[in-house]
């Protein structure tokens, strides 16, 4: 191989170890406190009532989960984008199991967008934010 396809590979290779580490570093700085203003903490006791009425996405979370910390700034952008059209929520499942159960989250992040109180997409996993407000826009219509 000639010098140049060498550099190349080195070069991206560093790039690639730096990338890993910011992420690595976000997800370990990860404050909730930093989220959205307009992003609504959901409880067992006020669960019912807040998805009640029009369309409520709803991200069942864990601290301690590492895919949760990376789609947490997508979920905060959306309470953000869909201010007064739809609801976005955060429910966290270890503190808040009994609404967890109910719905059957066994795996998170578990996204779900509930219209006038029921159950209306399941999102599991890591999503992006284009297909996620797809999700909320769909419902929306």
């Amino acid at each position: 191989m000639s010098t140049a396809i060498w550099i190349i590979l080195i070069l991206l290779s560093f790039y690639l170890i730096y990338s890993t580490y910011r992420r690595y570093q976000s997800l370990k700085n990860y404050d909730p406190a930093n989220e959205s203003e307009k992003l609504i903490q959901l409880t067992d006791v006020n669960f019912a009532k807040q998805i009640s009425s029009g369309v409520t996405l709803v991200d069942f979370w864990a601290a301690w989960c590492g895919p949760c910390k990376m789609i947490a700034p997508v979920v905060s952008e959306l309470a953000d984008q869909f201010e007064g059209k739809a609801k976005i929520a955060k429910l966290n499942v270890d503190e808040q199991k009994q609404t967890a159960a109910k719905y059957g989250v066994r795996s998170i992040p578990t996204l779900i967008i509930f219209k006038n109180g029921e159950p209306v997409d399941r999102l599991v996993g890591l999503k992006s934010k284009a297909n996620l407000a797809k999700a909320i826009e769909k419902q929306l219509a």
